[in-house]
This record gives C-alpha cells, structure tokens and sequence, in this order.
C-alpha cells in the first residue's frame, strides 16, 4: 500500500497525538503550528529565570490504574517523567477564618469535613460513601466512540451497571443545589463561594477529581507543562513526523468537495492526502474552510453553546520558598478583607497557586506564585484596542495583586524578583482559542460524556481533533482525540490500528 501523507494543523496535544499515532500506522505526517513551541494551551513562558506554568495541575492517567495510562506510555510520558502526587486538592476560606480543605485521602477528608459540620455528617458520610465507590470507576478509551459496535456496547453497559445509581444520585446535582444540603452556614459558604460564574456546574465533575487523587492517578509531573508537550513532541520526531512551527494556516485547500492541502499566511501552499485541524475550531469551520461545510447542528454549537471562561494569570517570582505550606493540586481559595475589581467586577475571592511542589520551575531557595482567575473576554478584547490602557490595567492588577500578597506574607513584595500578567489576549495571540477558552465547550452545555462528529458535512479527506470536538477539555481527552482520529482513518482505510511503546 502506498504510504499516504497528513497534514496536521496545530501542534498542541491532540495535534503531536495525531501525529504520533499517525506515525505508528504508516502515515507520513506534518504538523504545521502557529507558535514556535509545541504544546498549544498545554504551555509555558521563562521570565527572568522563572517558568510560568500555563497549564498543568496534574495528569489524569499517571497511575496504571487509568485507562488513560496507557495513551502516556504510548506517548512517551510514562518512561521521561517523575510525578508526585499531593496531598490536598484544595484550599478554600471560609469567612469565620477556617478553611476546607478537600484531601486526596477520603478518610481523612471525611473526618475533616465532619468536624467543620458534625450537623452534617449523614450527608458527608453519603457524599464520601459516593466518592469512595468513584474510585473503582473507569472508562476504556482503546476505541474510538466511532467505531463500537453493539458488542462494544453491551461490554460498556456492563462495566458501568454498578455505577449507575451513583450517576444518577449525584450526576445531574449542580453545585449550588450540592451546597444547599448542607445546614453548616460555612459548608454552605465554602462550597459555593468560589465557583463564581459556574455554580451551576455538575458537582459529578469535582467528584471525579477527588477519586482520581485518592487513586493515585492525576499526579503532578515534574517540569510542568512546556517539557510535557517537548517530551510528546520528541516522541513524535523520534517516529518520523516533521513540524513546522511560526506556520499560521489561513486557508485548507478543497477540491471537488475533498481536502487537499493548505495555505499558509505567507501564501505557500503544502498538499496531502488527508488534513486533520486540531486547531481553534471556530476558525477551522469559518476561517480556514470560509463556512462552507456546516448545518445547523454545527453552526448550534458555536451560536448556543457554553464557553469555560478564558483565564487572567499573574504571576510572580520570589526569592523565597514555602516550605511550611501544604503542597497543593489547585491550591488556596483565598477569602479577601476588601474586593478588588478586575474586568469591570467586584471580586472577593482569589485562586493562589504557590508552585512549592516543583523546584524546577524556579532558582534554587526561589518559588513561583500565581493567580488563576477566570475572567470576561469583551473586557479584554476592547481594552486590548487601546495599548496604553491595555498596559496600564495590567500594571494596576500586578500592584493590587501584590499588596494581597504583601499582607498575607509581610516583606513578601521586597523578594519580587518578576512579574508578569498575562490576559486572554495573550492566549488568542499564541494559541489562537476562540474568546480564549482554554477548554472550549463546558460539560454542563452539552451533558455528560457527549461526543461531537470529527467529520465536516460534504467534506471529504478532513477530520478535526482537540477540545472542541471533545467537549469537556484538558489533556487527556485532547491526546484520546489524536489517537481516535487516527482509529478512524485507519478504519476507512482499511489498514489495522497499531500502536507502540517507546
């Protein structure tokens, strides 16, 4: 058989995942991307020998009893990376000056939360008994959704029978109706204070996270994300694979209805028998193929659905460590004594993430301090028009931020020895995300589980890959994209689906 050629557009997890298992099956793969580094979201940037981390909390898949383990190996990430798992998930304030702090180890966090509300406890002991039995669930991501068949399915059915009741006791409970179980007025408060905007989300997606930790399966690798998506990217150049980076893609070429190539923003143009976009997905459809392959289905998503909100970093570099602070996945929810506004809102909570976990990403007796917040995209995408006030908005957050700082930890501002803000404009500059989502659709829009079609109607030899055919985001979903992709051409092709180890 001939060997057929793949032009990826983006080099991001699910684009290097493509690549690599495209590689694997005897495809001649190019990956062409808009940045000069790999990794797309999943990223990071070095400010005056610091390294801000822009993605990575942990890794659903690091322990072997994830499904998702075996898409690292096959990757290369379980044989170059060390991970740790911590402790604690997260911090959160409450205003009587005690905080809740949600641990990896089930008993522990029962207890716990049982002397912060012993009236609660029938609650907290249902609530745990339902995370303990989470803990066993698992999702087999060998193959591609596309391509079971009704063994598949019945084989699926059987495996998640024992789950059943448990989804649908606390699958369809939002978070505001899960903080309003409890008679605790600061359970009440700490449960739903800090979710902002997404109160309405399922309190099934945090469920998930605490099983996975007390499992051992979503540890933090070392290095953050940057020399994650490097490792990937080796592992592709290692198969064969060829990346082009600084490569924006303007347009895909189309012939008699099939997808023939690309043309890039310098004009050059690059054929290939089959295009996989595992880029911004709004701009594949309505850019890059001029609105030309959709129905109303498809043009729903993008008029209807949700967005997660896109994310305003601040980040500083101290000259000090942390050493008597917990290690944590999200860190501390920190209650403020006054709001501070930020895109035209009153805000009373911060996210801190304090990178004492990871001495890598800063120099030796150093640490890394970040606030993860999510923010409004029109704010910043008007303000972005006007460069002075652009800048100075975010001078006047970094000051603001770090008298927050400065109090909490006093002499903490005369150790800073870096800042940087980094808004949502700076994402859609480096990776092109639509309002700069840095998961695309959120569950709770399209329901649990949901799968989009990777096909465009009318279009032949094109697929699309990543987070916004993959509702829910993060990385393991982008990675099983590349690899579900690659299932499906392969299908088509009539060729076996292998993969390998490195």
């Amino acid at each position: 058989m001939a060997e057929k050629s793949i032009i990826i557009i983006g080099g991001g997890i699910a684009g290097l995942s493509a690549g690599c298992y495209g590689q694997m099956n005897g495809y001649r793969t190019s990956i062409f991307e808009l940045h000069d580094k790999p990794g797309g979201v999943c990223t990071a940037w070095k400010r005056k020998g610091y390294t801000i981390d822009g993605c990575m909390h942990w890794l659903v898949g690091s322990g072997p009893a994830s499904s998702f383990y075996r898409i690292w190996e096959e990757l290369g990430i379980m044989q170059k990376h060390t991970f740790i798992d911590h402790e604690e998930y997260w911090s959160i304030e409450g205003s009587n000056g005690k905080s809740l702090v949600l641990y990896a180890d089930l008993g522990r966090l029962e207890s716990h939360m049982k002397e912060l509300a012993p009236e609660d406890s029938d609650f907290i002991e249902d609530f745990v008994k339902g995370l303990r039995k989470l803990v066993g669930f698992d999702m087999p991501v060998d193959k591609a959704p596309e391509l079971t068949n009704i063994f598949d399915k019945v084989k699926m059915l059987f495996r998640i029978l024992p789950y059943l009741g448990l989804m649908r006791k606390w699958g369809k409970m939002t978070i505001r109706q899960f903080a309003e179980r409890f008679k605790n007025p600061f359970m009440r408060e700490v449960c739903l204070a800090p979710m902002g905007d997404l109160k309405d989300f399922p309190i099934f997606a945090l469920m998930m996270p605490l099983a996975w930790l007390n499992q051992k399966t979503a540890g933090y690798p070392l290095g953050g994300s940057l020399k994650f998506s490097k490792t990937i990217e080796k592992r592709y150049l290692d198969l064969g694979g060829k990346v082009s980076y600084k490569s924006p893609v303007a347009k895909i070429l189309v012939k008699n209805d099939k997808a023939v190539g690309i043309k890039l923003a310098d004009g050059t143009e690059h054929r290939a028998d089959i295009v996989i976009s595992a880029a911004d997905g709004r701009t594949t459809i309505f850019d890059m193929l001029e609105g030309k392959y959709i129905n109303d289905k498809i043009r729903g998503y993008y008029d209807n659905f949700s967005l997660f909100p896109p994310l305003l970093y601040v980040a500083y570099g101290v000259a000090r460590t942390f050493d008597d602070l917990p290690q944590s996945v999200s860190g501390f929810n920190i209650l403020l004594d006054e709001p501070i506004t930020i895109a035209g809102k009153e805000i009373k909570r911060l996210p801190l993430h304090i990178y004492n976990f990871d001495p890598s990403l800063a120099p030796k007796g150093k640490t890394v301090m970040k606030f993860m917040i999510n923010t409004e995209w029109e704010y910043w995408d008007e303000l972005y028009k006007d460069p002075e006030r652009y800048k100075a908005e975010k001078e006047r957050l970094a000051n603001e931020l770090l008298a927050i700082l400065d109090k909490r930890f006093p002499g903490l501002s005369e150790q800073v020895e870096m800042t940087d803000v980094a808004t949502p404009m700076t994402w859609v500059r480096y990776t092109g995300n639509w309002k700069g989502s840095y998961e695309g659709w959120m569950e709770m829009s399209l329901g649990f589980g949901m799968h989009m079609d990777k096909t465009l109607p009318g279009l032949d030899g094109f697929y699309m890959a990543g987070q916004w055919v993959e509702p829910g985001g993060g990385l393991p979903p982008a990675a099983m994209s590349g690899r579900n992709v690659t299932q499906i051409i392969c299908k088509k092709d009539k060729r076996p689906f292998v993969t390998t180890t490195p």
